[in-house]
């Protein structure tokens, strides 16, 4: 609405829980500041200026991580970018986690708020306002980010899954929102996390039968939907241990009840040999990885050697 209005204000705070879209909406604003096709404040996302800030190499938006550059001289030369002109309209500054900035950054970054260049809007992003300075928060206009609803996200994940082909089943979602708690972030990185593990269950599935087929399928299937091949096997390597425990008689008390007799079925039909075979093989294969121009490779020989 302030897009649409032309009454934007030279500098926001966004605060809120982390994985609420702080920086994500900053990104919007600030594809809508300088879209070719803007209609009633929202960005086509499809122009030359959208395009090049969804790939981070715009000119017009720059981004600092007060987390990890909170120094003054990190603000300084942040700030003295300010006057440059730029391709677009507008050049928006981005500060993440600007609570963390020291009292030097802080009032380095308050004069440059009073008399900021009429082209320039600044965002702010933290997720503690309180320890932001009163002098910077009054020069702001501040919007409060909240937890994403059980509904929002599950509908998020659903769609998440459908777009990217991920193959997952419904019970999957119930389970990521609910270890997400309102983050869309991390939702998605518990999303993440269940497709390695359901990718690695499907690659011990082909082993525990001897599927040389069977197991470069899986592989071709995880790599296609954006798993990397080291992260996959290491994955495979964390279950072969899970295997090679039980058949070693000890704990596995890092195992979800589910997963004791998923992990019970691979160990009868494998065996120690080949439970142990099949750890050295892979093992092998992560350190191959390092040097090899297709890492993927390393880990196919693997598990043909395996299964055959």
């Amino acid at each position: 609405n302030a897009v649409a209005d032309d009454r934007v204000s030279h500098a926001y705070l966004f605060s809120g829980p982390r994985g609420t879209g702080k920086t994500s909406t900053a990104r919007i604003l600030a594809k809508a500041l300088n879209c070719e096709d803007l209609k009633d404040g929202e960005p086509c996302g499809v122009c030359e200026s959208c395009q090049a800030i969804d790939a981070g190499t715009s000119y017009d938006v720059q981004e600092l991580d007060a987390a990890s550059n909170n120094g003054v001289n990190d603000v300084r030369e942040l700030i003295g970018r300010v006057s440059l002109g730029s391709p677009g309209r507008t050049k928006v500054y981005i500060l993440d986690e600007v609570h963390m900035l020291t009292a030097q950054a802080s009032a380095a970054l308050l004069k440059t708020l009073e008399e900021p260049p009429p082209h320039v809007v600044f965002v702010l992003a933290t997720t503690d306002p309180q320890k932001v300075l009163p002098t910077i928060r009054s020069r702001t206009q501040h919007f409060d980010f909240h937890l994403l609803s059980v509904e929002e996200l599950t509908e998020h994940v659903a769609w998440v899954i459908h777009d990217a082909e991920l193959g997952l089943p419904d019970d999957v979602i119930e389970h990521v929102v609910r270890a997400g708690a309102g983050s869309a972030r991390d939702t998605l990185s518990a999303l993440d996390q269940v497709m390695r593990r359901f990718a690695s269950d499907c690659l011990l599935e082909a082993v525990a039968a001897r599927g040389a087929g069977q197991s470069l399928v899986a592989v071709a299937d995880a790599v296609s939907s954006g798993r990397d091949p080291r992260v996959l096997g290491e994955a495979v390597l964390a279950r072969l241990r899970d295997v090679f425990l039980l058949r070693m008689g000890a704990s596995t008390d890092h195992l979800a009840p589910g997963d004791i007799d998923r992990v019970r079925a691979w160990a009868d039909q494998l065996g120690d040999r080949a439970t142990t075979r099949a750890l050295e093989l892979v093992g092998d294969a992560l350190l191959e990885m390092r040097q090899a121009p297709d890492p993927r490779i390393c880990l196919e020989v693997a598990l043909v050697k395996i299964t055959r």
